[in-house]
């Protein structure tokens, strides 16, 4: 493997900033896909330089994704580790309020912008025998979910069901592809949800907190290494003391 190259889709969210500050050393490029101007990550910029390219994409569009996949491979550069955060908005409503557009919406955001990434840059994981990839999944796909999300429960399943596939199907390839299942991470995807929600989960939790940024950020580091290579199809769980 000559370089390693980070793709990182959703590294406008705090996660995502906060994983490439962390693991930039570990690259040769880091590529932060986003949407719109983002203060974190312009500050990384401004750190890292020529290591990080800032790389603008609306998975809400199909067409502006594969233009995305273009984009990269326009820079001469093939990722060999690849972080998936997007999501659509975490917000609560009745299924009966819910529409086909907001299922679908939540699936293009997610699915299809991986399915879409991945065909792309897949082969040549598979051609090298070495590739990382990690999906940001959530908790309700391990125990059961709470009330009022069934669009973003639905993508994240969706998800899940493309990670078992695919880490079967390219297991003997040497790529390992795990999913990660936090329970709620104290983040700004909590924004539209109601600060009582946010304080009844924390007392609930056995430790009477929920999650922070630096919970989480150890295992993603972990999956992206070679110390984890013989972990592959799984849904790791990050509980809080949960017991699922």
């Amino acid at each position: 493997m000559s370089e390693k190259i980070l793709l990182v889709t959703g590294a406008s969210s705090d996660i995502g900033t906060e994983l490439i500050n962390q693991v930039a050393k570990d690259y040769d490029c880091i590529i932060a896909h986003h949407i719109g101007d983002n203060e974190k990550l312009i500050s990384l910029k401004k750190n890292l330089k020529d290591k990080l390219l800032l790389l603008e994409g609306n998975f809400l569009n199909e067409e502006d994704t594969y233009k995305f996949v273009e984009k990269i491979k326009g820079f001469g550069k093939t990722p060999t580790h690849i972080v998936h955060l997007p999501a659509g908005k975490y917000e609560n409503m009745k299924f009966t309020k819910l529409t086909w557009n907001k299922f679908k919406t939540d699936l293009d955001i997610c699915l299809r912008s991986l399915v879409i990434i991945l065909n792309a840059f897949i082969p040549n994981m598979a051609k090298n025998k070495y590739g990382r990839i990690i999906v940001m999944l959530t908790s309700c796909t391990t125990n059961i979910p709470p009330k009022y999300v069934a669009s973003y429960v639905t993508s994240k399943y969706a998800l899940l069901g493309l990670v078992k596939a695919l880490s079967n199907e390219y297991a003997d390839k040497g790529i390992r592809i795990n999913g990660i299942s936090p329970t709620m991470i104290e983040t700004k995807f909590l924004k539209n949800i109601p600060e009582l929600l946010i304080q009844q989960n924390a007392m609930n939790s056995p430790t009477g907190n929920n999650l922070s940024i630096s919970d989480v950020i150890p295992m993603f580091k972990f999956l992206l290494s070679d110390n984890a290579s013989s972990i592959t199809g799984q849904n790791i769980a990050i509980t809080n003391g949960n017991i699922m």
